[in-house]
């Protein structure tokens, strides 16, 4: 079974190329991000005709996840429980879905834009909501990952240079322990193999030649409980799908897996 993450950086400007993507690598189920539609907007009949079901919680312009499965979709929870939500609101940044012998969120956490910033704060208490609400799944004997872009890199070899990114988001300290505390509720870090270069970077800037220059972040995670890491045969970064006009400056995260 094959299943990946992938945020795609708004599905309607992606849609060409997450089809033929769907089309030629043989995925089973897809964790989406930043979807950047309405629900009803979301091209789901389009994703049907090639055989995929969708679960979508999406709200607009920003933000937006999905679960896309040929192999069913069943037990769909949209969005968190203890959601502290920011600005008033709850933003649509995760979805659970059970697809076949498995169960998968598609999660994206809050950027936190910058270390004093309200979003920051938001950030890490949307992580122990997400600690909480995937602690029962995480314990269970069925194979369970959460997916999706987490917008932190777990280590310094995790991006390109650490004194670039010193004193931004995405590398401090408290960042990576909220990290460390969702591996605590059962969860291990399924770091995929590089398709080039020695670290398995899955998101490039689109400014200044970011993605030629291998200037990247590994921020695009997979954590699996211990029946999901036993059955990992393989994991990779596509990272051919972050050339050419129109991609994404993030990379798809493979996972095979003998279930």
């Amino acid at each position: 079974m094959r299943i990946a993450t992938w945020n795609v950086n708004s599905i309607t400007a992606r849609l060409p190329r997450l089809l033929a993507w769907l089309e030629s690598s043989g995925t089973d189920v897809l964790c989406l991000q930043e979807a950047k539609v309405a629900e009803e907007q979301f091209p789901s009949e389009q994703l049907r005709e090639l055989g995929y079901e969708s679960a979508v919680h999406a709200t607009g312009r920003w933000n937006g996840v999905a679960v896309l499965s040929r192999v069913g979709i069943e037990d769909v929870v949209k969005g968190l429980p203890g959601d502290p939500g920011f600005d008033g609101s709850v933003e649509p940044r995760a979805i659970s879905a059970t697809c076949g012998p498995l169960r998968v969120w598609s999660v994206y956490v809050p950027n936190g834009r910058e270390v004093d910033h309200p979003h920051y704060a938001y950030k890490l208490q949307w992580f122990e909501a997400l600690k909480a609400a995937v602690a029962g799944d995480a314990a269970g004997s069925r194979p369970f990952a959460v997916m999706g872009d987490y917008n932190v890199a777990p280590t310094d070899d995790d991006v390109f240079d650490p004194a670039f990114f010193e004193g931004s988001t995405h590398v401090t300290a408290a960042e990576r322990a909220a990290l460390a505390s969702l591996r605590e509720a059962g969860l291990s870090d399924v770091v995929p193999r590089p398709l080039k270069y020695e670290h398995p970077f899955t998101y490039w800037d689109y400014r200044q030649l970011c993605f030629p220059k291998n200037r990247g972040m590994r921020i695009d995670l997979v954590y699996g409980n211990a029946p999901f890491a036993k059955a990992v045969g393989d994991a990779y970064v596509d990272r051919e799908e972050r050339k050419g006009k129109g991609a994404s400056d993030h990379a798809p995260v493979v996972v095979d897996l003998d279930v």
